[in-house]
């Protein structure tokens, strides 16, 4: 079938975005380098180190989440999703984008914060009898997912007596965690992510498919796109391969030409929350203080989504007349939706707008955001798709995945590990009773403060 992502470049080079723009020799050495990676992110995979880039190709796990989405009762109408972070940004975009697939199909909810706002408002709205409770830790120890598990079993058993099988989804590691084995304690129905996925690089696995499978959204076609794309993924041929030419692109700006912040910036507002399971990948990924050899380098790019058209009257001003430290990329889709609404026939000073549709002002919209930062020597970058479907969305994923992991290549990271959130974790667990050293040294760096730079409310 081809891939259905194009990557069109030409802003973000020298002959269009001037000083700004990379240079072919630039670009050319960059290019040598992530086919030499990607040639070694393949390996490690096929070696089973790695296991996201195979995913698409493994039917099973479409099979698996289609007959347990199935095997759901009737009568349950909504799902409460329990994750955070890869475990519910990869489903939480795809719902966004696609929205529910069938008649009959449940309502997914994210309440993917610590936060309770959210949650409270969902536990005193939906109805315990139609919801299904769907657990999503890949370490089975998340805190947030932890504590909001806890509240919501007992919200279950206080409408229901006993939290049957019916109403709980455990999708975790296969073997191993805190959820594991309270799962199979309860009797829970239960789905693996496999131990060689990432928590950020799980959204092709059950723990994205099977509440997408839930909504009714077409999750065989979700991996048919992304099967797609890792057989353009996997080229050695670095300049045909769209994985490897967006990291280079990327890595290059940011070595060449100090563009420390990736914008990603979807005209869609069904993209948005793609744009932030984006920022969480390429941040938590590529934001190391160490390289792979140990030396302590603190490096990786500061990525920020943006939406067009609403940024354009925002962040927009910020690209475009501010420090010189960016490299956007616009995700640009070729057909409207079925949504798509055309403007009536007006003989006032709108009447230039008569008969278009709100599609072709966003399109519009979209090239006139990158020729005015051409204008100015800022580059950028245009993802383009022909339209926004289960398959041109499984093939993003896959491909955005990818590129971060040959950019950790190319920065000289380990893009599969974020020792940083886990520091925070394990303080943070300590401040809430489970004492250990780097808590107690956190508390001292506080006590240590000054409390004239302090001030209280009064």
């Amino acid at each position: 079938m081809g891939n259905p992502i194009e990557i069109d470049y030409r802003l973000a080079m020298a002959t269009a975005a001037g000083v700004g723009g990379l240079t072919d020799a630039e670009l050319d050495a960059m290019l040598l380098r992530a086919a030499a990676a990607t040639k070694t992110l393949v390996e490690r995979c096929d070696r089973g180190e790695l296991g996201f880039f195979r995913l698409p190709d493994d039917s099973a796990i479409v099979t698996e989440v289609q007959a347990m989405a199935a095997s759901v009762p009737t009568g349950l109408t909504d799902a409460l999703v329990l994750g955070v972070g890869g475990s519910s940004l990869g489903a939480r975009a795809a719902y966004d984008a696609l929205g529910n697939g069938r008649d009959g199909s449940l309502t997914l909810h994210f309440p993917d914060n610590a936060d309770p706002h959210r949650l409270a408002g969902l536990l005193a709205t939906l109805d315990p009898r139609s919801t299904l409770v769907v657990l999503v830790s890949k370490s089975g120890g998340t805190l947030e997912t932890a504590a909001q598990t806890l509240i919501s079993l007992d919200w279950l058993e206080r409408a229901l007596g006993v939290v049957t099988r019916d109403h709980v989804v455990a999708i975790t590691d296969p073997v191993a965690g805190s959820l594991r084995a309270l799962a199979t304690s309860r009797g829970w129905k239960t789905l693996p992510i496999p131990s060689n996925v990432g928590g950020r690089f799980s959204v092709l696995s059950a723990a994205g498919l099977f509440p997408l499978a839930l909504a009714g959204i077409d999750v065989a076609r979700l991996a048919l796109g992304a099967r797609d794309a890792m057989r353009a993924c996997e080229s050695l041929d670095a300049r045909t391969n769209p994985a490897a030419v967006f990291a280079a692109l990327h890595v290059a700006h940011l070595e060449r030409k100090r563009h420390s912040v990736h914008v990603f910036m979807p005209y869609s507002d069904a993209l948005r929350t793609v744009g932030s399971w984006f920022v969480q990948l390429w941040a938590e990924s590529l934001g190391k203080r160490f390289d792979r050899s140990g030396e302590r380098v603190e490096r990786g790019p500061t990525p920020v989504v943006a939406v067009g058209s609403t940024d354009q009257h925002a962040q927009v001003q910020l690209f475009i007349e501010g420090p010189r430290d960016k490299l956007v990329c616009l995700l640009r889709v070729d057909e409207p939706t079925s949504t798509d609404l055309v403007i009536p026939p007006s003989d006032g000073p709108f009447a230039f707008l008569s008969g278009r549709s709100m599609h072709e002002v966003v399109v519009a919209q979209l090239e006139g955001t990158a020729l005015a930062l051409a204008c100015d020597d800022r580059p950028s970058v245009t993802l383009r798709i022909a339209k926004l479907d289960a398959l041109s969305l499984g093939a993003i994923f896959f491909m955005l995945e990818v590129a971060t992991a040959i950019a950790g290549d190319l920065l000289d990271v380990d893009a599969f590990d974020q020792p940083g959130v886990e520091q925070g974790k394990r303080i943070t667990l300590g401040m809430l009773g489970r004492s250990n050293a780097e808590t107690d040294a956190a508390r001292a760096r506080l006590a240590q403060a000054d409390d004239r730079h302090r001030l209280p409310v009064r």
